[in-house]
């Protein structure tokens, strides 16, 4: 399994993030599976953003619920991060997961960095 995440490496304030993880070796339309967006502030720790299942049914932290979204496009095996109004507080390597609903996470995309700045 391989995750792969894209994106603009730079986002201005007040902007939307928009990043894609693209997967192979696996359908994302798999039962059991949910698939993720974790983010890592430098030198700082990991923080879940939130999740999407094969059935469309997202989870969100309910500290970024109002500015996130998550979509999947089960044709291109893809599924994408949207988080609006970006501060430099936003500023993360940003990471697509696969999560099994019993074992956890088992699968990471190498991770994106994304400033936020003027």
């Amino acid at each position: 399994v391989k995750l792969e995440e894209s994106g603009p490496g730079l986002v201005k304030p007040s902007q939307t993030l928009s990043l894609t993880c693209t997967v192979s070796g696996t359908s994302i339309a798999t039962n059991y599976y949910v698939w993720s967006w974790v983010r890592q502030p430098l030198g700082k720790g990991l923080e879940w953003i939130g999740a999407i299942a094969d059935s469309g049914d997202t989870y969100i932290s309910p500290s970024l619920k109002s500015r996130t979204s998550i979509v999947k496009n089960t044709s291109k095996n893809q599924f994408t991060l949207q988080l609006k109004s970006v501060t430099p507080e936003d500023t993360s390597v940003y990471y697509c997961t696969r999560t099994h609903l019993s074992s956890g996470m088992d699968s990471w995309g190498k991770g994106t960095l994304v400033t936020v700045s003027s």
